[in-house]
């Protein structure tokens, strides 16, 4: 099954490829069976911003979101796109910091 993307453009089984991109987060970061994963899609709206890029944000025993953004689709993120696993504790994600880049 194919999906509309932006611009009337067709793509893959949106939640297949992040059924499959969860598994690969969750490998990649060893996180356990009970960690809650969220991917999601999105059209960036600042210029000069690659059009799509895909959000990755998990909650580990400690509670704490980690949050990052890949500047590519959510069908060409691969696990060489994630930073090390070691680095999960820098992809903390401080609610009260405003930004409007992350």
């Amino acid at each position: 099954m194919t999906l509309a993307g932006p611009f009337g453009k067709k793509r893959p089984d949106a939640a297949g490829i992040t059924r499959r991109l969860k598994d690969v987060v969750r490998a990649h970061f060893r996180l356990g069976e009970d960690d809650v994963i969220l991917i999601t899609e999105v059209e960036c709206q600042v210029p000069g911003c690659p059009p799509l890029e895909t959000v990755i944000a998990f909650w580990c025993e400690d509670e704490k979101r980690r949050q990052m953004k890949v500047f590519k689709p959510l069908a060409d993120v691969a696990e060489d796109d994630l930073p090390p696993w070691w680095m999960k504790s820098a992809l903390i994600h401080d609610d009260y910091a405003e930004c409007s880049c992350c």
